[in-house]
């Protein structure tokens, strides 16, 4: 069995760490590339400037941003050309990583979280959780790993957000410019915990909760004007989180997400969890497989520690998925064995 991971050159890894820091001081990301500023003048001779750029469905935008001679858009103009400045040369640095195998989010699932980003919503404390957050876990990691590929986008929140005067989440996602709709559950009666872009794409976003028990209850999310689902040990899973970079050939956000040795041990109890008819146990084994590999090597005592913070029901999902991760880990990660056991 193949080594699952291998580290990136040095070179690569401060890059990434540029980048993470660039974003980590970006208050407000753009909803569509950084596009262009152009001055017109219409019949009656007044200049003014426009900002013109694609949005997250590649459609041409251009919006008024004042008149040329007004001192406060000069100035305005100014601010935006510095960002537009700063983005570009990131998106260029971003083009470097993904060619070297960073992962990356496509044009769509970026702009979703960059709205979120805008509304504080990572900061006061909600979770990018899922495949999306895998792939930000090994960029910050500095290893490489066989790609993964997920149009969802799963967020979560442990408790209520300490946010005023923002949006619905519904309504967040639409500021994005793709239109998302509420997926209706198959229970009629219940709340929608899921938005979906109309048309028949499968761009899909998933609000999430812990549930008290191993049930999946709708549970209301009042200071989004939402609900979500409820997930049996997710408590655990965000727990402990970090904020990290995710990046896209449009750009790159900060986002929180869960710290990889909770994230890699989650996978093993939600492996235990789903039917054994879905794909998704194996796809959780082979996550929890690569984490594991690249912490044991790299954070000594990482995975002991998720381990020992694991609730006690959850026990046995862990000993159950760790007899099957051995079609996944191989036996020369000795590290990462020494670990689990």
């Amino acid at each position: 069995m193949a080594i699952l991971t291998s580290p990136y050159e040095q070179a690569l890894t401060l890059l990434f760490a540029e980048i993470a820091s660039v974003a980590s001081d970006q208050n407000d990301a753009f909803l569509g590339t950084p596009g262009n500023l152009s001055e017109r003048a219409n019949e009656n001779g007044t200049r003014f400037w426009v900002h013109r750029y694609s949005d997250a469905l590649n459609r041409r935008r251009e919006v008024y941003l004042g008149k040329s001679d007004d001192p406060k858009v000069t100035a305005q103009i100014a601010a935006l050309r510095n960002r537009m400045e700063s983005a570009n040369a990131t998106i260029a640095q971003i083009r470097i990583l993904a060619r070297s195998g960073f992962a990356t989010v496509d044009r769509k699932a970026y702009y979703t979280l960059a709205s979120l980003h805008n509304h504080g919503l990572f900061r006061a404390g909600a979770l990018l959780i899922g495949s999306h957050a895998y792939g930000a876990l090994l960029n910050a990691i500095g290893v490489r790993a066989v790609p993964y590929t997920t149009q969802d986008v799963d967020i979560a929140r442990r408790e209520g957000l300490a946010l005023s005067d923002v949006p619905g989440f519904l309504e967040m996602l639409r500021e994005t410019g793709i239109e998302f709709f509420e997926v209706p559950p198959l229970n009629r009666r219940a709340p929608s915990t899921s938005f979906a872009e109309r048309g028949g794409a499968r761009l899909m976003v998933d609000l999430l909760v812990p549930s008290p028990n191993e049930n999946y209850p709708t549970i209301p999310v009042r200071e989004l004007k939402a609900h979500a689902k409820g997930l049996p040990y997710l408590a655990y899973l965000l727990s402990a989180s970090q904020e990290v970079p995710v990046l896209s050939s449009h750009g790159a956000v900060m986002v929180r997400v869960p710290v990889p040795e909770r994230y890699a041990i989650h996978k093993l109890i939600v492996s235990q969890l789903r039917s054994r008819s879905s794909s998704k146990p194996e796809k959780d084994l082979r996550q929890a497989a690569t984490l594991i590999e690249a912490l044991a090597e790299r954070f000594p005592g990482a995975i002991e520690d998720a381990i020992r913070a694991v609730p006690r029901t959850a026990s046995r999902y862990v000993a159950r998925a760790t007899q099957v991760l051995k079609r996944h880990l191989p036996e020369s990660a000795e590290a990462a064995w020494d670990a689990l056991t």
